[in-house]
């Protein structure tokens, strides 16, 4: 697996790659801009040309892009929707000009439109996203299942997928901490497998395009969103032992998100998920 961590983007994209590089990760996910913001970034040629060179000389595995947090795809207010429909259009253009391998976003919530409606409003701000852009990989991220949010069911990212015309540029971003809050047995490296051959089995092989590598601070089924360090948390480090080892997942980037301290890094994150990894023997 191309273990690696969301790294911060302060001082130029640039430095997100020396960040993830210094932490000794073999992948990189980024926000292309303040992700609690409407407004859009320039993003210049030069910017990009900058970035596009350090991964290069850096041998950077995959690039991973989170999209903002206040994009709502399938909110009940029209004008919500549309804003969010633009600027998910927008991170898929700064993608392409990054040449960013995926574009991760939360479906949202209807509210009382229902989750029929939502998935389907999910789903055509996904077509206008893919139109607005040449090649990222769009991928929906499962959820918790907090409040009325959808994709908290792997049916319900299947169903935005198929919708979305089921293209090659589409797939999802699973991330554990999030399936295990939605009640999803994660607790075992049994547990994990039946979980991503159940995906499979939903979305069809090789939809899994990138994984969110969290461990949960609150118990299965609890519908809380709460990260914990890997192997410190609910989970367990067994599922991950199992995930970072899985053949099926060998070119696929596992980001870390977990609560590091201010100041620290992800480096020990990373490392702990490296020691799990099995090295052949010669």
């Amino acid at each position: 697996m191309r273990v690696g961590a969301h790294e911060s983007i302060q001082g130029g994209f640039h430095r997100a790659v020396e960040r993830a590089v210094a932490d000794g990760c073999a992948s990189v996910q980024i926000f292309t801009k303040a992700p609690q913001i409407w407004r859009e970034p320039v993003v210049t040629e030069a910017d990009a040309e900058r970035f596009r060179s350090s991964r290069k000389a850096a041998g950077m595995g995959p690039v991973v892009v989170h999209a903002s947090y206040l994009i709502n795809t399938c909110s009940a207010s029209p004008s919500t929707r549309a804003k969010a429909a633009a600027a998910l259009a927008a991170e898929a253009r700064r993608c392409d000009l990054l040449e960013a391998d995926f574009l991760v976003f939360h479906p949202g919530s209807p509210g009382d439109l229902g989750d029929d409606a939502g998935i389907a409003l999910t789903a055509e701000s996904v077509r206008a996203a893919l139109e607005a852009s040449r090649s990222v990989g769009i991928l929906v991220e499962n959820t918790a299942g907090q409040g009325k949010g959808i994709g908290w069911r792997f049916e319900q990212l299947a169903s935005i997928i198929e919708l979305a015309g089921g293209g090659d540029r589409l797939g999802v971003c699973i991330d554990t901490c999030h399936a295990f809050a939605a009640g999803y047995a994660l607790s075992s490296a049994a547990e994990a497998a039946a979980l991503f051959d159940g995906i499979d089995g939903l979305l069809g092989p090789g939809r899994v395009r990138a994984l969110h590598l969290n461990d949960a601070r609150s118990g299965r089924g609890s519908r809380v969103d709460r990260h914990a360090l890997i192997g410190k948390g609910e989970i367990g480090l067994e599922p991950f032992r199992w995930i970072v080892n899985a053949a099926r997942f060998a070119d696929v980037p596992g980001i870390v998100e977990t609560p590091i301290a201010k100041g620290e890094t992800y480096a020990a994150e990373v490392a702990a998920l490296a020691a799990l990894v099995k090295r052949s023997s010669r």
